[in-house]
This record gives structure tokens, C-alpha cells and sequence, in this order.
């Protein structure tokens, strides 16, 4: 049978097209041809055309899938190419996640004004993110610092840091390292005190789910792995009714068969984290996340919410 030439849907961001490129390039190696025989199109999302406001007042996490999603249910394009972590838990029943490629580091990077350290900060420091979970953390690790919406594309907000409109920003690791931009990273940020996002460093592919010929085309490039990884975060956050709204952190780690999870929920003020782990076979990965999300909510008599 010979391979179909796919069209693959993507947002317009450098970061966006730099990972659709690199999903082209894996697709066509594992198929021995050219990476033109796979057109990119892309399609403008109603989370790049909002820049004025938090995600959460917006719509939430499907402001970055819902153009592609209508793309793909009707047959515009093939599959799409995602940031893993802006993937809503709930997807429309003509959509399925096909997987996901060997995913990057999934730790955060701080960049700060003239190189500085986010220790290294003088107090009442301004830091900008668009990210809850980001703003929750940095609070907890400093309470002196002030936390500022700073929406926009990667090198959009390290210009904000380069200007001093903000004294600094956190990004995640994988995107700079996508970009060719990790030597603008002032440190990276350790894994006890800015557990990431769920999802984050991975490269999601979604596709109509009964579309059996581009599962069929993409399982060369999927990483088993990364996975049972992502189905753990995704359940643990789904289980949390995660959305932007909520500050919530979680990983899973593959080892062999094995699987290691760890999340959390933060007050938005960073002034306490309730955290879970729970350890298991990749099998389960999804009934690990799931239930460290409820030991998380036995301490939450009222939920997630909370804590904001």
C-alpha cells in the first residue's frame, strides 16, 4: 500500500512550526521519503489571536485546539500537531490523540533580566508568565516576588525580560531547545520546587479517531513511553477537572516497565501544595494519575477550586 500524501494542521507560532517541522522530518524518515510529501498548513487559533487577558477568562485550554479540531472534522487536514500540555482533557468525540514523539526534557527554564538567577532577584522583583501553575511556584519558592500576566510567543517574552518590562520569565526547557534558544535560558529550574505542567515537553498528534490509514502512517514515530507518561498526567489532571483555572503540576516518569507519578495542586498565592505520588507498571498509568488525584482531593473538601 503506498503512503498517502497527509496534510498536518498546525498553529502559526515559531514553536508551533518548528515542532510540526520535526514531526515531518521523523514521519518522512520512518517512510524513506521526501519531507514534502507532507503539506503544513496553518491555522490561525483563538488562543493566538487573544493576547489581552489570561487563558482562564478566556475560554480555557481549548482556545489553542478548537480551529484545528474543526479542521481536522472536516477533512482539511489530516492530523494536527500539538504542545502537549495545551491539550484540553476532553476532546470531541470525532477527535483521538494518535500519541505522542519521545518527549524532551520537561523542566522549566528561568530566564532573567542581565542574567540573573531567580535567587539572585532583589526583592519585589516583577516576573511574568501566563501560566497559574508557574506564578503559584515561583511565590512558593520567593513570596517577595510580584507575578504579572506576560502573554505571547516564546521570543516575544524574552523580549519583554530583555527591555525590563519584567525582570524575568519561565518557559519551558523543550521549547527553547526547539527554537535553538537554551543558551538564553539563566538556569534551569529543579524538579522539587517548578514540577511542570502535564503534558509539558511533549509533542502531541491528534487525528480523526476513525481514521485507520493516519494511525497507520504516524505509529512509526510514536514513543510508547511517552505515552503511558502522558496518560498518567492527563488522567491526574482530568480527574482534578484541570483546567487554567487551577494551579496543578504533574509528572510521570517510565522507567522499564515501571512508572513513576508525582503531582500537585498550589494555591494561587503559592502558600500551600497538596502533593500525591503513586508508583505502579505503565499499564496502569492511568489509574496511577487518577488516583493520586484523589488522594489530592480527600484533603479538598472543597476541590480544586479552592485554592484559587
Amino acid at each position: 500500500m503506498s503512503l498517502p500524501s497527509l496534510t498536518i494542521g498546525t498553529r502559526g507560532s515559531p514553536l508551533a512550526l518548528a515542532q510540526t517541522q520535526e514531526t515531518r522530518a521523523r514521519l518522512a524518515a520512518a517512510h524513506g521519503v521526501a519531507p514534502d510529501h507532507f503539506r503544513i498548513v496553518v491555522i490561525r487559533t483563538s488562543g493566538d489571536a487573544i493576547q489581552d487577558r489570561a487563558l482562564a477568562e478566556a475560554g480555557g485550554k481549548g482556545l489553542f485546539t478548537r480551529e484545528l479540531d474543526l479542521a481536522l472534522i472536516a477533512r482539511e487536514i489530516d492530523f494536527a500537531v500539538h504542545s502537549s500540555k495545551d491539550l484540553p482533557t476532553e476532546l470531541p468525540e470525532e477527535i483521538a490523540i494518535a500519541g505522542y514523539l519521545p518527549r524532551e526534557d520537561p523542566r522549566d527554564a528561568f530566564i532573567g533580566r542581565g542574567g540573573a538567577r531567580l535567587v539572585e532577584l532583589p526583592e519585589g522583583a516583577v516576573i511574568g508568565t501566563a501560566s497559574l501553575r508557574r506564578a503559584a511556584q515561583v511565590k512558593r519558592f520567593r513570596a517577595d516576588l510580584k507575578t504579572v500576566l506576560l502573554r505571547g510567543n516564546v521570543e516575544t517574552r524574552l523580549a519583554k525580560v530583555e527591555s525590563g518590562a519584567v525582570d524575568g520569565t519561565l518557559l519551558a526547557l523543550a521549547g527553547l531547545r526547539r527554537l535553538g534558544l537554551e543558551s538564553r535560558a539563566t538556569e534551569i529550574l529543579p524538579l522539587d520546587a517548578f514540577l511542570p505542567a502535564a503534558g509539558q515537553g511533549a509533542i502531541g498528534i491528534a487525528c480523526r479517531a476513525s481514521d485507520d490509514a493516519t494511525y497507520a502512517a504516524l505509529a512509526p514515530i510514536l514513543d510508547a513511553a511517552t505515552c503511558a507518561a502522558l496518560n498518567a498526567e492527563r488522567a491526574f489532571l482530568k480527574a482534578l477537572d484541570g483546567s487554567c483555572r487551577t494551579p496543578i503540576a504533574g509528572l510521570a516518569v517510565v522507567e522499564g516497565d515501571s512508572l513513576r507519578f508525582h503531582g500537585e495542586a498550589l494555591q494561587s498565592d503559592g502558600g500551600c501544595t497538596f502533593a500525591a505520588r503513586q508508583e505502579g507498571g505503565v499499564a496502569q498509568a492511568a489509574s496511577l494519575g487518577a488516583g493520586a488525584a484523589r488522594e489530592i482531593l480527600r484533603r479538598l473538601p472543597g476541590g480544586v477550586a479552592s485554592l484559587s
